[in-house]
Formats: C-alpha cells, structure tokens, sequence
C-alpha cells in the first residue's frame, strides 16, 4: 500500500482523495498518538486548529474539529492564519499539537491537512507512519466531561503579528512595499506586518473569496506583482504562496530574486551581526552552484540536504544552526521559527535593506546566478535510475567535464514516474546541451519498453 503521508502531510483532491469521513478519521488517528502523552500526565490534551482562506477548508476544518473533540482533545480554532503561524502559535501556548489545512501553493481545488508536535515542529516520518497505523483500530470513545471542546483562537493573528514585528531591530520607515498576498492565508496579517513595520504597503492579491486562492497570483506567478513594482515605484516585492510559508521577491526594476538569493543576503546580513551560527548555511541540493560560490567567497560553509524543507528543519536541528531554506522560497530562522515563514522573510529582507541603505539588486547581486536547466523525464521507470550502470557513467563524465564549472544531478520523482536532470553550468547553452544529452539516456535506459 502507498503511504498516506507525503512530504508534507496528506494532500488531495478536497470532496475526492479528502473527505469528510477521511479528515475525520484522519483526526481520530492522531488525537491517539499526538494526545497520549498529556493523557499520561493527566492533562487534557489541547490542539491549534487551523486554515487557509480556500472553500473545501470550512468542511476539513468542521470535520478535523469534530474528530479531535470526540477523541478528547480540547480544540482551538484559530481560523484562516498562514501555516507559520500555526506552528508558531502550537509553540507559543504549549499545545499539544496543531493541525493546518492547506494545500499551499496548489490550485483552490485540492486541499490537505499537516500536522505540528508540540514545539511547532513537523512530525518524523515514524510518528505519521504510527497515525496511519492507528487508522486501522478503534478510535477513542471518551463520554460526558471527558469530550473536548471547540472555541475560537480569538487573538491568534494578533499573537503571531506581535512575534514578527519582534523579531525586528529597524523600522522600515522610508520603504515603500509591493505585497502579492496570493489571495492566501497572508491577506490579512502581511499588509498588517508591514505597515505596522513602517513601511509604505502596496497590495494585490489580498482578496480571498475561497476559490481564487495562488489563481494567477502569488509566488508561482510573479508576472503581474513585477508589473506593480515597476508600475508603483515600489523599493521591493514580495510574494507569498496560498498558507504563506514562502518568499520570493522582486526588486525595483522588476527582477526575481530567488530563494537561493535571498538566503545568500541573509546569511551574509546575519554573519556581519555575529547571528549565523558557526558561519553555516544550509540549503538543499537543487540549490544553485552560484549559491554555494558566493558562501565560500565570503567564508561562510553550506550545508546541503536532500529536496524538502524538512530536511533543512531537520540539518538546522542536528547541527544547530540558524538559517537555512530552498530555493522555492521556504526560509527557515531557527531563533524565530519552526518551519519556513514567508511574512518573516520579506520583513527580514526589508530590515536588511534598511539597515544598509542598499537596494535589493545591489544586495542580491552577492549571488551570481549559474544558468541551469531542469528536464522532467517523464514515463520512465524512474526507480530504475539507481543501479542503471550507463546513466551513472555518462554523470561522472558530465561532472569531469564541468569540474568546477557546473554540476550534475539526476532525481527520480517520489510519486510520478519521472526522473528529473538538472544540470548547471557557466554558459547556458553548455548547461543545455548536457541536459539534452542526459535526458535521452534516462529516455531511452529507462523507458517501459527499454
């Protein structure tokens, strides 16, 4: 059987792969595991319930209340908040856990639910395997007194704007703003963020009316925010995905500035002020090579992970370090956060260009981006691609050949038959000659008929 847990929860289809049964039973599933330790100790567990602004959320929502409270969970409902927030508000509190639903930067159609331990932290992959387990038993039955309640979270967004306008040593008088909120989670509290910041706020993107949420908005479309930038005067853009879990940013001639870019000026802010934790960055290995050239010109080591911002949380733990993130836009402050926070970001990013009176452009420019191409490989057997004898020679040769220049990597899909090559380099057409070449390899070792 196909695990229930993907990398960042369970997501699907809302009305389809999650129903109201399944969000229930879902729920019930985990008040057994995420609440047995408060019932160990005689408390009453309690748990942050949570969501972004797309329809199908009000019935997961209704049905995820109702499976915690007749399992004995005491529930706060803290309405449509970014998923940062959630988790911030699980940590802040001391519940016992949080659940947020949200399908992040996907379409309004498909939805999910994740869950937060306490701390605010994402669960190990043990303990969603251990839910899912407890699917199949009996759910718990308490009666009388014994069954939780549902109340409203009524100062939640408060409680999370009050934490990121701490997190600040600099007003952002002077700076002049341009907000895509995704029609997303973010609607309320970044413009709120900002301006209590001191920033001049030009927003778009901020009226949510459930079906419209990342609908030609937000972090996966920068078209039209780099539009308003330009067309404002604005110092900087940023943009966040539907739950606001993402940055990307745009600067004021209406260029992108990546998650690798921004973690770039970030770790180079942080080291100038003695906040980068033993001078080390972590990002993943789908970051780009500019990345880690800029980190080892300016001595500062990065630590690489496998794809997933789990895996960064998880280095950020291990190593005890305090900045790390994808090139997506997830960014992680470990002394301020416990997953990735979009509105933390672009505050970050705004405090930064405050304090050094430099635009964007001159503090992205740190970075210089490697041109690389990604080909999604697709209907092959992408499980074959370890092992497979030809492709792993024809990667070593493309990687004696780029040296210091450029890097190879091949990445089998965790759900879809595709495999996906990235090649970087530091001429585009090099890098795109080698994808091309690689490409056909895994097509032609790989396919169904190979």
């Amino acid at each position: 059987m196909s695990r229930l847990f993907g990398t960042d929860g369970v997501r699907g289809l809302a009305g389809l792969d999650i129903t109201a049964e399944s969000a229930l039973a879902l729920a019930q599933g985990a008040a057994l595991v995420l609440g047995r330790l408060a019932r160990q100790e005689g408390r009453r567990p309690v748990a942050v319930v949570a969501r972004d602004p797309r329809v199908s959320g009000e019935f997961i929502v209704a049905a995820v209340s109702a499976g915690l409270a007749s399992s004995g969970i005491d529930v706060l409902d803290a309405g449509v908040i970014p998923t940062p927030a959630a988790a911030y508000l699980v940590a802040s509190i001391g519940a016992d856990f949080g659940v947020m639903v949200s399908a992040s930067h996907n379409p309004a159609p498909d939805n999910g639910i994740k869950f937060f331990a306490t701390g605010g932290r994402k669960l190990p992959d043990a303990v969603e395997d251990e839910i899912e387990t407890a699917l199949g038993g009996a759910p718990l039955r308490p009666i009388g007194a014994e069954v939780g309640t549902v109340r409203r979270f009524a100062d939640a967004e408060d409680r999370y704007l009050v934490h990121l306008l701490g997190t600040l040593d600099v007003s952002l008088k002077g700076l002049h703003v341009a907000l895509d909120c995704a029609h997303g989670a973010a609607a309320g509290v970044s413009p709120q963020a900002f301006t209590d910041a001191g920033a001049r706020v030009t927003v778009m993107g901020n009226d949510p009316d459930g079906i419209n949420i990342n609908r030609e908005v937000g972090s996966t479309h920068l078209e039209q925010l780099r539009e308003l930038v330009v067309s404002s005067g604005a110092d900087l853009g940023i943009a966040h995905d539907g739950d606001a879990d993402r940055c990307l940013a745009i600067d004021a001639a209406g260029n992108v500035v990546d998650g690798d870019q921004i973690m770039a000026l970030l770790a180079l802010s942080a080291k100038r002020r003695g906040l980068l934790a033993d001078d080390t960055l972590v990002a993943t290995v789908m970051s780009n090579l500019g990345l880690k050239v800029a980190m080892d010109e300016h001595g500062i080591a990065l630590v690489q992970t496998a794809v997933g911002d789990r895996y960064v949380l998880e280095a950020l733990g291990q190593y005890g370090l305090s900045l790390g993130g994808e090139q997506s836009g997830h960014i992680i402050f470990s002394a301020h956060a416990t997953t990735g926070d979009g509105i933390l970001t672009g505050l970050q990013i705004a405090a930064e260009m405050a304090r050094t009176g430099r635009s964007l452009a001159e503090l992205a420019s740190v970075m210089q981006v490697y041109p690389q191409v990604l080909i999604n490989v697709t209907g092959v057997d992408r499980l074959g691609l370890r092992g497979n004898q030809q492709i792993a020679d024809a990667v070593a040769k493309a990687e004696a050949e780029l040296g210091e220049q450029g890097r190879v990597l091949l990445r089998p899909s965790g759900t879809e038959k595709i495999v996906r090559v990235m090649v970087e380099a530091n001429e585009q057409h090099r890098a795109q000659s080698i994808a091309d070449e690689l490409a056909d390899l895994v097509r032609a070792e790989l396919s169904a008929s190979a």
